[in-house]
């Protein structure tokens, strides 16, 4: 029986990549857009990569940041099936290789219980172009999900995950029941199970 369920956030609650839509904010789409492409499908370090794409945001005002994530748009069935995984009593947890700004503003309004993510880094008002945290690497997923395991005292099967790219597959490899959602090659020979339709509702079939 499943009592932790594991989320991605970008491409996986949320309709896009956080990171790439900041960049076109800055000009700096097309660019950017390219090099998360590439991380997801696992042909760049993660670490890298996402240090190599925030430094495209520095100079952008934070408040101007705070303006975008608050009009992401989410995938949908993301507020149902979270709905219904809290009425299972499945505690529901994001991590993120993206950010905080976007991911705590999800938390109140999606629901889930708790999310790790990482900072954009600023100083007076104005995004520095460094980022830290959480989930810096390619296998912080696996890591945390492996301390939440240990503190919650919960199995391998007691646990399911949903991704859609390259590092989510640390996270895999923690978990029971691992969902590729619209996702990657890389992530789909590591699941259970493919759900390739953009409804989260799907997921009600499997969880």
């Amino acid at each position: 029986m499943i009592k932790l369920c594991v989320f991605d956030f970008d491409s996986t609650l949320m309709d896009g990549e956080t990171i790439n839509i900041l960049a076109s904010a800055v000009g700096a789409s097309e660019e950017v857009s390219a090099i998360t492409k590439c991380a997801m499908a696992g042909e760049l370090d993660f670490y890298e990569s996402l240090t190599a794409r925030v430094k495209f945001l520095k100079g952008l005002p934070l408040a101007k940041a705070e303006e975008i994530v608050s009009n992401l748009n989410y995938i949908a069935g993301a507020a149902e099936i979270i709905a219904y995984l809290k009425s299972k009593n499945i505690a529901t947890v994001v991590f993120s290789g993206g950010f905080h700004i976007a991911t705590d503003r999800a938390q109140k309004l999606l629901k889930f219980d708790l999310n790790f993510a990482n900072e954009l880094h600023h100083k007076d008002g104005i995004l520095s172009g460094s980022v830290g945290g959480e989930m810096m690497f390619g296998d912080s997923k696996g890591k945390m999900l492996a301390r939440l395991k240990s503190f919650l005292n919960l199995n391998q099967n007691e646990v399911a995950c949903v991704g859609d790219g390259a590092n989510d597959v640390s996270m895999f490899r923690e978990a029971g029941v691992c969902v590729a959602f619209c996702a990657n090659p890389i992530l789909k020979a590591a699941a259970t199970h493919v759900v390739d339709t953009r409804d989260l509702r799907e997921l009600k079939q499997i969880l």
